[in-house]
């Protein structure tokens, strides 16, 4: 059992687009709250885009108007869209079930329900 599973990352040139997927299951799946970070290497893991149960949503200002968080509720899914991208977005991205925090944390066993990742990578 996988709470929470992410796919979508991929290698790709500057300016183009993914959609990152977060599927989360079991108890991860009734989070009021749901963030995506990211965590480049020698850099702290970044909450980047939040949504909530109720469909608000946030969005760490170095992403906002690039990046989009949704949900699909009935597939237990969290999307991020990731438009325009610049190789500084490169990092491996998370997907955090049961934290709805933006910017740098610190992970700490117990809290949230954390995917293994997956990698998004840039090129000039």
């Amino acid at each position: 059992q996988v709470p929470v599973v992410e796919s979508g990352g991929d290698s790709v040139q500057s300016g183009g687009s993914l959609k990152l997927s977060c599927v989360v299951s079991g108890a991860a799946a009734n989070a009021q709250c749901v963030t995506w970070f990211r965590q480049a290497p020698g850099k702290g893991r970044e909450g980047i885009a939040l949504i909530n149960s109720g469909g608000l949503t946030n969005y760490l200002d170095s992403v906002k108007g690039r990046f989009t968080i949704s949900q699909d509720r009935a597939k237990n899914t969290i999307y991020l869209q990731l438009n325009s991208l610049k190789p500084e977005d490169t990092a491996m991205y998370y997907c955090a079930a049961d934290i709805c925090q933006l910017g740098i944390v610190i992970p700490v066993a117990g809290f949230g329900y954390w995917g293994q990742g997956t990698q998004v990578t840039v090129s000039s």
